[in-house]
């Protein structure tokens, strides 16, 4: 999972010098966020990454569903259309859910976010 990478939580199970590799570059990113932002010089380099990923989840969840076919199948159930059933219903629409008014809210789905990635 994406978030489990940036946020250095990932259960890598591939080759041991790919994830030193990948977990480098990470920390060389993340110093440097770090070191261009006065704000997060205080914070440890975690709390920089999850500061990181709660910030800009939003915006990843767009990149990796912007060509999602409509009618996506992969995700279960999430979008809440209790005002009009007391249901819940599959986001279709780019892996979206719709507001009343029937608007994408692109909201990102958080039901696995913080569940250890050994449970998912």
């Amino acid at each position: 999972d994406i978030g489990d990478i940036v946020r250095g939580k990932d259960l890598f199970l591939g080759h041991k010098q790919r994830k030193k590799e990948l977990e480098k570059r990470l920390v060389e990113m993340f110093k440097n966020i770090q070191g261009n932002n006065s704000k997060l010089r205080t914070l440890s380099l975690n709390h920089v990454r999850e500061y990181w990923w709660a910030l800009n989840r939003d915006q990843v969840w767009k990149a990796i569903t912007c060509d999602a076919d409509t009618g996506n199948a992969y995700f279960r159930t999430t979008c809440s259309d209790s005002h009009r059933s007391g249901t819940f219903s599959q986001a279709k629409d780019k892996c979206r859910c719709k507001d009343k008014k029937g608007k994408n809210t692109d909201q990102v789905p958080t039901y696995f976010d913080y569940v250890p990635q050994y449970l998912r």
